[in-house]
């Protein structure tokens, strides 16, 4: 079987990177709004997700996923958007050597939060409450995973930087392939401590992992 076919790595890889792209351009419109990024973020995990495991069409579970989520990722991006500007308004203009030290602690469960909670509102159903608790857990559990994740999204970032910096003319190829790749690279590494939460629980891989801290039920189909 030559590259060209389609059960070929490269055009499995061509796929994936046409279908990141999709999901980052839909993620981006849905975004717009700005109090919206929360159910954009949700939408674009079980987005990538899903083409991960070759289930559906892109557009149809970018947008099912946007609607089931919409009210408590809306919820949780409140949390996280607000108290994301607050740390980068402290770091920006308050400049207090005393402050050093909580900045540094509050960005990282900031960050480690982040990571995590989008992921579990788009994989499981639980309450507001849960969600939130169980980013952390998980975040602070399964460090490994969060370093990795937090390792891409850094990368990107950087480019993101260097390129508008030394190479604005490669920006425009940067933001099109966007967070929607970078989603798509941190499905693998979400699924498999899922999957191990689940075997670790003896439950089915549709319900919840054995670090949540309420209970939890598969997510929407």
């Amino acid at each position: 079987m030559g590259f060209m076919s389609p059960d070929s790595a490269f055009m499995r890889g061509l796929s994936n990177t046409v279908d990141a792209i999709w999901i980052n351009l839909l993620m981006i419109i849905t975004s717009i709004p700005l109090i919206t990024i929360g159910a954009a973020l949700t939408a674009g995990h079980d987005a990538a997700r899903r083409v991960a495991i070759a289930e559906g069409h892109v557009t149809a579970n970018y947008f099912k996923a946007f609607r089931a989520n919409f009210l408590k990722a809306t919820g949780l991006w409140i949390i996280f958007g607000a108290t994301g500007a607050g740390l980068v308004y402290s770091w920006v203009v308050l400049q207090i050597t005393p402050l050093l030290i909580p900045k540094i602690g509050l960005t990282l469960v900031w960050i480690i939060g982040f990571e995590w909670v989008w992921a579990l509102q788009a994989r499981f159903e639980n309450s507001f409450g849960g969600v939130l608790a169980n980013a952390f857990i998980f975040g602070v559990s399964r460090i490994g995973a969060t370093l990795v994740l937090v390792t891409i999204d850094a990368i990107f970032l950087g480019l993101l930087v260097a390129s508008w910096v030394y190479m604005p003319q490669g920006l425009f190829l940067l933001i099109v392939l966007g967070y929607g790749s970078v989603l798509m690279l941190h499905v693998p590494i979400l699924e498999r401590v899922f999957a191990a939460c689940v075997a670790l629980s003896g439950t089915s891989d549709a319900s919840a992992p054995s670090d949540t801290s309420s209970t939890t039920s598969p997510q929407r189909q």
